[in-house]
């Protein structure tokens, strides 16, 4: 879509040149009588001009195009032409007496007088061809209003060129002004949008910061806010009420299991509960994370992360996996967070790749400043499935038995502290999980400002 303002302007300075020629017809159509008879007077003075031919001898008036038109429009005309001592008349019958005599010796120039009885005008007019002048008298004529006005705009065609410039430049200029006003206010409304918390949009835009043009928009705006807002609410009370029903059936469930006499029933029966029940917490950690406020205190992820893998420890055993854990900086190794929140998605991580890694054989997690990467030797992920990972209810294999909320947990997380969880995989090389909190980006700017400085 176009700028606003840039169309605005140009809109409107096409409308005010068109304003402004329509004026200056209006204007010639409407010429005072004086004005009109001096106009017809030049008109036809330079017809007669361009008809007359004088070889030295004889004086010729030739029946030109536009003098043949002049005669057909004017039933009264007449005119007398001299060049020297020589004179050619064209219906004297209707010449009333003038106040010269021929040939006449005056002034060059264009004038339009009155007749003896003051009764009419007649038009005189004195060119200079030569050594000789170019009289040329005429009364009654009747002059086309589109060759008055071609004569008008052709001898003014530069002075209304730059008034037509000037006017529309003026109206482009103050159509420019406005639209940027409102484009202004237009860009007020947006940031104040997109100021708003997506996961908690209650926040509403006020009218008063909005041109009138405006209001309906921003009231439509802060509708739908209203509806988002409650609609998520509900959903979040609808996950954390939906993982509190459940668990009491769940548990009543595991309990009736331990009758089950079948061995191989019993396994699958308690794998299967056992996969709910994860479910079920994670919708709980979820719903969590989405109604309340974190209380931030210093963390140290070191300690964290060496908790972790000391959990996992016998698992990675177990599927013949090594894991490693290496320091890409010195420490101390502090963030601002919740420990039970940052534990849980660093054991997501760890649990993931042990569970969804095939063919791994090596899991390195790698601590930085304000960062932690836990990276697996697998198989990797297909193209683009990194970001369907961090969506609930996805897993990138479904046969692995994941519940589906664990990356979406982490990412709730890293949202909760103002972080991120980073995805980046290599099909066939492995896949990289980091959890980045806001002192990594911190550390990278200043390294950026170091390298630059130095």
């Amino acid at each position: 879509m176009r700028s606003i303002a840039r169309t605005f302007a140009f809109s409107l300075g096409i409308a005010a040149t068109m304003i402004f020629l329509i004026m200056v017809a209006i204007f010639v159509s409407r010429y005072p009588l004086e004005e009109r008879e001096f106009r017809a007077c030049r008109v036809v003075a330079a017809v007669l001009d361009r008809a007359t031919e004088f070889d030295g001898q004889n004086l010729t008036v030739r029946p030109t195009p536009a003098l043949m038109e002049l005669k057909a429009d004017s039933p009264n005309l007449w005119y007398v032409v001299s060049v020297g001592d020589l004179v050619s008349e064209y219906r004297s019958e209707h010449r009333p007496a003038l106040p010269f005599a021929f040939p006449y010796r005056g002034p060059i120039g264009l004038s339009v007088f009155s007749t003896h009885d003051q009764k009419s005008t007649f038009c005189l007019a004195v060119a200079q061809r030569g050594s000789l002048r170019l009289t040329t008298m005429v009364g009654e004529p009747q002059v086309r209003f589109g060759r008055m006005a071609r004569s008008f705009l052709v001898s003014r065609i530069y002075s209304i060129i730059l008034v037509a410039l000037a006017f529309a430049a003026t109206v482009a200029i103050g159509s420019a002004l406005a639209a940027c006003f409102v484009s202004r206010g237009i860009e007020r409304v947006a940031r104040r949008a997109l100021a708003i918390d997506p996961s908690a949009p209650q926040g509403l835009i006020s009218l008063s910061e909005v041109p009138s043009e405006l209001k309906p928009l921003v009231e439509a705006l802060n509708r739908a806010f209203g509806e988002i807002d409650a609609y998520i609410r509900m959903q979040r009370r609808f996950l954390g009420n939906a993982a509190h029903q459940l668990r009491t059936p769940l548990t009543l469930l595991r309990a009736k299991i331990d009758d089950v006499p079948d061995p191989a029933l019993k396994a699958e029966l308690v794998r299967d509960v056992r996969r709910l029940t994860s479910l079920v917490s994670a919708m709980l950690d979820l719903a969590r994370l989405q109604n309340h406020a974190i209380e931030k205190r210093p963390i140290d992820l070191a300690a964290i992360t060496l908790d972790v893998l000391a959990d996992f420890g016998p698992s990675a055993l177990d599927a013949g996996i090594e894991l490693a854990l290496e320091r890409a900086d010195e420490g101390p190794f502090l963030v601002q967070g919740v420990d039970a929140a940052i534990r849980s998605a660093l054991a997501n991580l760890v649990g993931n790749a042990l569970i969804h890694a095939h063919g791994a054989r090596r899991i390195v997690v790698t601590l930085g400043r304000g960062s932690i990467s836990v990276e697996d030797d697998g198989a990797g992920l297909p193209d683009g499935a990194e970001h369907k990972l961090l969506e609930p209810f996805q897993t990138g294999n479904s046969a692995c038995g994941g519940a589906g909320l664990g990356l979406s947990i982490v990412r709730e997380i890293m949202a909760a502290h103002d972080g991120e969880l980073v995805i980046a995989s290599d099909p066939g090389c492995g896949t990289t999980m980091s959890l980045r909190f806001p002192e990594a980006t911190a550390t990278a700017r200043s390294r950026h400002l170091d390298l630059q400085t130095g």
